[in-house]
C-alpha cells in the first residue's frame, strides 16, 4: 500500500511538472507573439520556476519544503498588486501587503527554527 501510494504521488508530481512545463513555454509564446514583456509576465514566469524547483526538490527528497509554497505565495501576491486597477481601495492594497509581511516573517521564523543560537530542536516529523 505504501508503494502504491508513493507512486501516485510521483506520477501526479511529474504531471503537475509537465504542466507546469507546458504553461511556461505557453507564456513565453504569448510575450514572442505580443512583442511586449511586462512585469506581471515576468513574476509568473518565476512563479513557474518556483514551483518547478519545488517538484525539483520533491523529487530528491521525497519532502516539500515549507518555504517553497511560501515564495510561490510573496510572488502571486505581488503580482496581483501590480495587476490591480488603479480605482482599488487603498485598504485592499494594505491587506496584500499586510499578507506578503506576514509571509515574509513565517519564511524567517522556519529558517530560525534550525538556528544554534535559539537552541530549539524541531525534528524532521515534527513540522
Amino acid at each position: 500500500m505504501k508503494n502504491t501510494i508513493r507512486i501516485i504521488q510521483l506520477v501526479g508530481a511529474t504531471l503537475v511538472c509537465l504542466a507546469t512545463v507546458i504553461a511556461f513555454l505557453s507564456e513565453l509564446k504569448l510575450m514572442w507573439e505580443n512583442k511586449s514583456i511586462s512585469l506581471a509576465d515576468l513574476l509568473l514566469l518565476f512563479i513557474y520556476l518556483e514551483v518547478i524547483g519545488m517538484i525539483a526538490n520533491y523529487w530528491g527528497t521525497q519532502t516539500v519544503r515549507l518555504t517553497y509554497p511560501l515564495f510561490i505565495a510573496i510572488t502571486a501576491l505581488a503580482r496581483l498588486i501590480i495587476l490591480q486597477k488603479k480605482d482599488l481601495a487603498a485598504s485592499a492594497l494594505i491587506y496584500e501587503s499586510g499578507a506578503i509581511l506576514l509571509l515574509a516573517i513565517a519564511i524567517v521564523v522556519l529558517k530560525l527554527r534550525k538556528s544554534k543560537h535559539l537552541k530549539v530542536n524541531i525534528g524532521k516529523d515534527e513540522l
